[in-house]
């Protein structure tokens, strides 16, 4: 094992389909969570929040499938080319449609009619799952240097899937302005002509 935590081997490796439109990718089996064994049974279990939530059964799928990958990688040999296997894999589970250039509908954001166009994972929930896995890697102990999520590569792979399912969809995607704190505006110098 490296500095940071590898991924257990012994779980389960049953897999099945993987939805990240609804923000789940538990659909892998994995174990459940450790339990503490030394805190008092009297105290409360924490519960973690929505998104920690996620992050967790995002790196836990992450995991499963570096384990069913063939040959099996660990997570110490994971390069920004394996996180974008791991991408295309995902398409297959994806519930967006993305028209073809060939597709009469091609730039339409509502098409009038079905087409045979393949569905694929949205942008917008590649960019939160690589976000989420970018921290849940640094959490486990990776050094963000070496944060396979953060690959150049990957970056470039989420802007081509954003400008082309732009341009399949007729939408576009506006970078979020960032809002700016309020400060009033400054008092104009007093007037001192008497």
């Amino acid at each position: 094992m490296n500095s940071f935590q590898e991924f257990d081997s012994s779980s389960n490796s049953e897999t099945k389909a993987i939805d990240l439109s609804a923000g789940n990718t538990s659909n892998f089996t994995s174990p459940p969570p450790p339990s503490s064994s030394s805190s008092p049974p009297s105290s409360s279990p924490t519960t973690l929040s929505r998104y920690e939530n996620q992050k967790r059964r995002d790196w836990n799928t992450f995991g499963q499938y570096l384990r069913n990958h063939r040959p099996p990688l660990s997570l110490s040999r994971c390069s920004g080319a394996h996180v974008l296997e791991f991408l295309r894999y995902l398409d297959q589970f994806g519930k967006t449609k993305v028209h073809t250039h060939l597709c009469p509908f091609f730039g339409h954001p509502n098409p009038p009619a079905p087409c045979p166009c393949p569905l694929r994972q949205a942008w917008g929930s590649l960019d939160a799952l690589i976000g989420r896995l970018r921290a849940a890697f640094e959490e486990n102990g990776g050094k963000p240097e070496t944060n396979p999520f953060g690959a150049r590569a990957v970056r470039l792979y989420l802007r081509e899937v954003r400008d082309s399912q732009a341009k399949a969809r007729g939408i576009s995607y506006e970078k979020k302005k960032r809002k700016r704190p309020q400060h009033p505006p400054p008092l104009p110098p007093p007037n001192n002509a008497s």
